[in-house]
């Protein structure tokens, strides 16, 4: 049963000559699994997942002939309810914590925030469950870490304060906007077994948006391929290696690796994609 189905999600700007399309009418769905959306920066990645939790506002237009999650209608839904569906069922990683963190808050009061708005349990429940947040993204003194600032944490331990803010509620589905771009190799995959272990035991569906095909080969069971608005290839993760759309073709040979001896990386041919 799909957690999520998408049919012809098209989000558009004004622009001087005219509306801007960066999202051209694609169609998804989603079950209890980890889907890759993967594509070149512009490519409407990260408008496809903001348009999901309703998160652009106008002068930007999001339209869809059908966007339901879990039996709701998201495009008739009001903003109460679906201020009320983010975070507690749906909710967002984004890709800095740096830009999402609030600067003059304390860690476990930003934690907490989530509770106090999805929840009635009182102060004492609240830090229980947000230090218990805090030791299920691997974070070892959670006592010391909730009462520091944004500013006194390093990155990767950002980007796990960020995944506990988003999954304390255990939500039916995460979508994580670019969560290890940040980091650093090793961090990078700390923070994304994590996640993967996050799915696996909570059973939700995932949604990891990048610009990273190896990655999200590695973590994923699908991948769509986005280019120019529009999704070019959808594939099992473990066939990436024999996509067959041009665009892909040219991402994959464009990675380099760490065994390789050529001497320039092929430039992607964009004369092949033809009218996409």
């Amino acid at each position: 049963m799909s957690l999520l189905t998408i049919e012809n999600l098209r989000v558009s700007f004004p622009g001087e000559q005219g509306a801007v399309e960066v999202v051209k009418g694609i169609s998804f769905e989603l079950g209890r699994e980890r889907l890759g959306i993967v594509g070149e920066s512009g490519s409407g990645k990260s408008m496809t997942g903001r348009s999901i939790l309703r998160l652009i506002d106008k002068p930007g237009k999001v339209t869809a002939d059908r966007m339901e999650f879990d039996g709701l209608d998201l495009t008739t839904l009001s903003n109460k309810r679906m201020r009320a569906l983010r975070g507690a069922r749906m909710s967002m990683v984004m890709q800095d914590p740096k830009f999402s963190l609030n600067p003059v808050m304390r860690i476990g009061d930003q934690i907490a925030e989530v509770l106090s708005f999805h929840s009635k349990l009182n102060a004492r429940e609240r830090r229980k469950r947000v230090l218990e947040s805090l030791e299920a993204v691997r974070i070892t003194d959670p006592e010391r870490v909730y009462k520091l600032y944004p500013h006194e944490v390093s990155g990767g331990m950002g980007q796990r304060i960020m995944i506990a803010m988003m999954v304390i509620l255990e939500p039916d589905l995460m979508i994580a906007d670019e969560p290890t771009s940040a980091l650093d190799v090793s961090v990078q995959a700390q923070v994304l077994d994590i996640m993967d272990d996050l799915v696996t035991r909570t059973g939700m569906g995932l949604i990891i948006i990048s610009h990273d095909l190896n990655m999200v080969a590695r973590y994923c069971d699908r991948i769509l391929v986005m280019f120019n608005g529009e999704i070019v290839e959808s594939c099992q993760a473990s066939e990436l290696a024999n996509a067959q759309h041009p665009y892909t073709q040219g991402l994959l040979a464009s990675t380099p690796t760490i065994d390789e001896h050529r001497d320039r990386l092929p430039v992607l041919d964009r004369t092949q994609l033809g009218g996409v």
